[in-house]
C-alpha cells in the first residue's frame, strides 16, 4: 500500500476541495480564492509534506514548461558548429536550474514560415529562442504577430521582436583595427556565413568602417563568403590566392571558418603569421590549441544563452523591458597568429614597407 501523499490528503486535512488545492498550490489567477483559505492549503500541504509534481503544475497552468531553440541552419551546419555547444550548455543550466526543457529544431532557408507557424500553433513550448536570424528570413512577420514569446539570438534592423547579440560591428571594426596597427594595410575578409545573415552583414560592415577610417578604399576582390563551416573556410581563402590579389593579413570573421583558412595557406607553402597574419571572431576553445595559436574576438556563448533566456523569461511573465534589444560586450585577444607587419618575413613579395601574399606561387 502506498504512502504517498496527494492533493486530496491537502484538501481533507484543509477543509477545502481538491479543485482548491490545485488552484492554491500551483498559483492558478483564474479563479478568486480567499487569503485564508488559501493559507489553509498552503499551511496543510507544509505539514504534510505535500509538493505538486511538475506535470500536474503544466495542467494548471496551461504551460508545457518547455522552451524551443530554432536554429535557421541546415542540420549538417549545426552538427559541426563549435560554437552551438556553449549556447546550448548556458540554456540547459538555466533551464535545469527552472526545471524547464528544451525542444531543438533547426530549419533549412525557404521553410522559416511554416516550421514557425507549425511550433507556435502546436503549443508545444511556452517561448521560442531563434538563433542566427537571416534579414531574408520570410516568417519573421509570422512570429511578430503570434501569440508566444520570441527572443532573436542576433539582431534585425527594423523587427519588433525582442533580441540578444553582441556588437558584430564594432567587435569587427576591433580586429580589423588590430591588424592595422601592426602595420597591415592589404587586408582580405572571409565572412562567417552568406550576407543574409545578420552577423556575417554587420562584421563585414565592421571591417569596411576600419578600413575607412583608415583612409584604406575598400576593395571587393578581397571579401569572400564563407558557409559557417571548416570547408567553407578552405574553398575561400583558395578562391583568394587564385584570384593573385595582393595581402599580408585575412580578417575571418568565424573560427571554425579560420580553421580551413589555416589548412589551405599550409597547402599553399604559405606562414601563419610570416606569410599572411590571421584574425578570427568567437575565440572558440580549439583557439588556443591550434599552432600557431589563433588571435580571436572573445564572445561568450553561454553568456548569450542566458541573456537570451533571461529576456524571454521576462516576456513570458509579460514583464515587457523598455529596450527590445541587448548588448553584450566582446574582447580581442591577441595571440601567435598575428605579426608586425615590421618583422622580416620568410617568404613572398617584398616591398618597401610590406610584404604581399599572392595566389601565384613560384
Amino acid at each position: 500500500m502506498s504512502n504517498r501523499i496527494t492533493s486530496q490528503d491537502v484538501a481533507n486535512l484543509a477543509g477545502v476541495s481538491r479543485t482548491t488545492v490545485s488552484f492554491v498550490l500551483n498559483d492558478d489567477k483564474r479563479f478568486a480564492i480567499r487569503p485564508e483559505t488559501a493559507e489553509k492549503v498552503r499551511a496543510a500541504a507544509r505539514q504534510l509534506g505535500y509538493y505538486p509534481n511538475a506535470s500536474a503544475r503544466a495542467l494548471a497552468s496551461n504551460l508545457t514548461k518547455n522552451i524551443g531553440l530554432i536554429v535557421s541552419r541546415a542540420p549538417q551546419y549545426v552538427a559541426s558548429d563549435p560554437f552551438l555547444p556553449q549556447i546550448l550548455s548556458g540554456l540547459l543550466d538555466a533551464l535545469k536550474q527552472n526545471s524547464q526543457g528544451l525542444l531543438l529544431e533547426w530549419v533549412e532557408p525557404g521553410q522559416q514560415l511554416q516550421t514557425y507557424l507549425e511550433l507556435t500553433r502546436a503549443h508545444h513550448i511556452d517561448g521560442m529562442i531563434l538563433m542566427t536570424p537571416r534579414l531574408d528570413d520570410p516568417g519573421l512577420r509570422a512570429l511578430e504577430e503570434a501569440d508566444i514569446p520570441v527572443v532573436l539570438m542576433g539582431y534585425i534592423p527594423g523587427s519588433s521582436l525582442h533580441s540578444v547579440d553582441v556588437d558584430n560591428r564594432g567587435a569587427a571594426e576591433t580586429a580589423v583595427n588590430h591588424l592595422l596597427e601592426l602595420g597591415h594595410t592589404k587586408i582580405a575578409c572571409i565572412t562567417n556565413a552568406a550576407l543574409p545573415y545578420t552577423s556575417a552583414s554587420q562584421r563585414l560592415d565592421g571591417y569596411k568602417a576600419a578600413l575607412q577610417k583608415a583612409d584604406i578604399v575598400f576593395d571587393p576582390a578581397l571579401v569572400r563568403e564563407a558557409d559557417f563551416d571548416i570547408k567553407s573556410g578552405y574553398t575561400a581563402m583558395k578562391s583568394l590566392l587564385e584570384s593573385a590579389q595582393e595581402f599580408t593579413a585575412v580578417f575571418v570573421a568565424s573560427d571554425n571558418v579560420a580553421l580551413g583558412v589555416y589548412s589551405a595557406l599550409g597547402e599553399a607553402g604559405l606562414s601563419i603569421p610570416d606569410d599572411v597574419s590571421v584574425v578570427g571572431f568567437d575565440d572558440i576553445p580549439l583557439a588556443s590549441y591550434i599552432s600557431p595559436t589563433l588571435t580571436s574576438v572573445a564572445v561568450s556563448g553561454q553568456e548569450i544563452a542566458i541573456e537570451s533566456y533571461n529576456l524571454l523569461t521576462r516576456l513570458m511573465r509579460g514583464d515587457l523591458p523598455e529596450s527590445r534589444s541587448v548588448t553584450l560586450s566582446t574582447r580581442l585577444i591577441p595571440r601567435q597568429s598575428s605579426r608586425e607587419i615590421g618583422r622580416s618575413p620568410r617568404r613572398g613579395i617584398e616591398t618597401k614597407s610590406a610584404k604581399f601574399v599572392s595566389c601565384v606561387n613560384n
